[in-house]
């Protein structure tokens, strides 16, 4: 069985110790390195899984994924790279920062797969993109891979498409969830109590997004679906692109795309 230790244990880090475990992983095939001790009893509990600090965890595994804020991510090389052994293959889950960016500080030779995930991994359903640096393998991408496969899907993609993959996916949860409060807020203001919009608009979304996994058919046929002769939902349709909700999330996604970069350059500097 592969050796995995996490550096990092926030949310993500969470979502994928408990993933890993559900799948089949064996608890004493994994540990994590988190600096809170109220944090640390609280994983141990829930997951039965050992938290150690860098050294030791480096030391027992196969794979190290780091998961930390990309701001942290300084010092959490300065500590990895004299513990790292050769071959080990390290997995960044650092929004922004390019792989160069950990082989820069890591030992030669060091393999580093760059992902992006998003924080539907809570519940199985993360959608995570996977970029291979210099010294990574086939092999090496196709084991996170199926490690990933364990919360969600995964796709491949050049790591130049990175930064774009953190505005859509990365990000993207964010978009749905604003969107379905200003309809909840709209179900209130037309006379229905919250939790009877909630309940609609949730359901839908769900109904929404299974039928895009599920069909073959464009969005747009989809859409067109709903969308009767004068009716109610083009009228909603003409409101939409009136105020340019269209242009909006474009015009957000690629201010999202640019925070993206700019993370990444900010880590280099430092």
């Amino acid at each position: 069985m592969t050796r995995i230790a996490l550096l990092g244990a926030g949310k993500i880090g969470e979502a994928l110790l408990a993933g890993l475990v559900a799948s089949g992983q064996a608890p004493e095939d994994l540990v994590f390195v988190e600096r809170h001790p109220e944090r640390v009893a609280e994983l141990t509990g829930r997951h039965g899984v050992t938290a150690v600090d860098v050294p030791a965890a480096v030391e027992r595994s196969d794979i190290v994924v780091v998961a930390v804020k990309p701001q942290d991510i300084t010092p959490v090389l300065a500590e990895l790279a004299p513990a790292l052994r050769p071959g080990t293959l390290v997995v960044s889950l650092c929004a922004g920062l390019p792989t160069a960016l950990f082989e820069d500080a890591l030992p030669a030779g060091t393999p580093v797969v760059r992902v992006m995930p998003n924080t539907p991994m809570v519940v199985g359903e993360a959608m995570s993109a996977i970029s291979p640096g210099t010294h990574a393998t086939d092999e090496q991408l196709a084991v996170v891979e199926k490690m990933l496969g364990a919360v969600g899907r995964v796709v491949r993609v050049p790591e130049s498409q990175q930064d774009a993959v953190t505005a859509l996916s990365g990000s993207g949860p964010a978009y749905f969830f604003f969107l379905v409060e200003a309809m909840i807020d709209a179900g209130i203001l037309l006379g229905l109590p919250r939790t009877v919009a909630a309940d609609l608009i949730v359901q839908s979304a769900f109904g929404a997004a299974t039928m895009l996994r599920e069909s073959d058919d464009h969005p747009v046929i989809l859409r067109e679906a709903v969308t009767s002769p004068a009716g109610t939902t083009i009228a909603a349709i003409r409101e939409l692109e009136k105020h340019g909700v269209r242009a909006a999330l474009i015009a957000a996604i690629e201010a999202a795309r640019d925070r993206s970069v700019e993370l990444g350059r900010a880590a280099e500097r430092r």
